[in-house]
C-alpha cells in the first residue's frame, strides 16, 4: 500500500486498470433490481452492467440506498485501526447525503483514532467527474504529496470538473423529481433529449433541451468544445454511458477531432447513478472551464 489510502464510492466511474494499479478502495452501496437488494462493492462487470439496463428497459424498476454513518465507520475502522491515513473521494453533496454521513463518520473514528487522518472531499460531481478527480488524486500522490496537499488541491480542483450528459427517457428524472410530470410525458411524445450539466454546487442544471440522439450528441460535443481548456491537457477526458455504446462511440469520435490530443476513458455507467439516469445516458466528463 502507499503512505496513504485513495478511497471513492461506487457511484463514480474509474478506469479499472488505473484504478488496480493505484490500489483505490471502493465504500459499497446498495440498489435494487427487480425484487433483488444488490450490493455493488467495486467496478461491476460489464455483463452485469448490461443485465441491469436491458432490466430498466423491460420495466424493471430500481432504486438505491444512503450509506449511513455506521457504515462508513465499519468500512474506515479496518484500515485505520492499522494506522492508514484515508482520502476519500464523496459522490456530490447535492445529489445524495453520502459527504454528510462520511462527515458524522470521521467525527467519531478521529476520537477512537486520533493520529490517524481521514480527509473527505466532497467531489461535487458524480460518474465520470469523480473519475477524473480520482486519477488527480493518484497523481498527486504519485509526484509526493502529502495527504492533506492532495486534500486541499483536490478542494481547489473541484471547481473545474465539468459533466454534462444527455438522457434517454425523462421518467427516471420525473422520479427523481427533477422534472414534472408534464414535462415527462411530453417531451418523451417529442423525443426530447434533455442535456444537464453538475453545477457549481454538485446539483443538476437543465443546459439544453435536443430532439432526438444525433442533435444531443452534437450539442454534448459542442459544450466540450466551449468548456475544455487545453491547459489541463494532462487529465484525462471519461465518456461514460448507460449501456448506449453507439451513442457514446459517436461522441468519442467527435470528441477527438475536436480536441485529438486527450486521453479518452470509456466506462459503462454504475448502476448507482444508473438507476436514477435510465439506460442510454451518455456523459463526457473532463476539466475545464471554472463552474457557475
Amino acid at each position: 500500500m502507499k503512505n496513504y489510502l485513495i478511497c471513492m464510492d461506487v457511484s463514480g466511474d474509474v478506469d479499472k486498470n488505473t484504478a488496480q494499479e493505484n490500489e483505490l478502495l471502493f465504500i459499497p452501496m446498495e440498489y435494487s433490481f427487480k425484487d433483488d437488494m444488490r450490493l455493488c462493492e467495486s467496478i461491476e462487470d460489464d455483463s452485469v452492467l448490461k443485465e441491469f439496463y436491458d432490466g430498466q428497459r423491460g420495466g424493471a424498476l430500481t432504486k438505491t440506498t444512503q450509506i449511513s454513518p455506521f457504515m462508513y465507520e465499519q468500512f474506515f475502522d479496518k484500515y485505520m485501526k492499522e494506522g492508514n491515513s484515508i482520502l476519500y473521494l464523496s459522490l456530490s453533496s447535492g445529489l445524495s447525503t453520502t459527504f454528510e454521513s462520511a462527515c458524522a463518520a470521521k467525527k467519531t473514528l478521529k476520537e477512537k483514532y486520533p493520529d490517524v487522518d481521514l480527509y473527505v472531499v466532497d467531489t461535487l460531481s458524480a460518474t465520470g467527474g469523480m473519475g477524473v478527480l480520482c486519477e488527480r488524486a493518484f497523481r498527486n500522490r504519485e509526484s509526493g504529496m502529502s495527504i492533506e496537499e492532495s486534500y486541499n488541491d483536490l478542494m481547489e480542483e473541484r471547481k473545474y470538473v465539468q459533466c454534462r450528459f444527455l438522457v434517454q427517457d425523462l421518467m427516471y428524472l420525473k422520479r427523481g423529481g427533477r422534472i414534472g410530470a408534464g414535462t415527462a410525458v411530453f417531451g418523451t411524445m417529442l423525443n426530447i433529449r434533455p442535456i444537464l450539466r453538475i453545477d457549481r454546487y454538485g446539483k443538476l442544471t437543465t443546459t439544453n433541451k435536443k430532439r432526438g440522439n444525433a442533435s444531443a450528441v452534437l450539442e454534448l460535443c459542442k459544450q466540450f468544445e466551449i468548456y475544455y481548456i487545453d491547459l489541463y491537457r494532462n487529465d484525462v477526458v471519461y465518456i461514460v454511458d448507460a449501456d448506449a455504446k453507439e451513442i457514446a462511440d459517436e461522441l468519442e469520435q467527435l470528441v477527438k477531432i475536436v480536441k485529438p490530443e486527450v486521453t479518452i476513458r470509456r466506462r459503462m455507467l454504475s448502476p448507482i447513478i444508473g438507476a436514477h439516469t435510465g439506460p442510454g445516458m451518455v456523459a463526457v466528463c473532463f476539466m475545464g472551464k471554472e463552474q457557475q
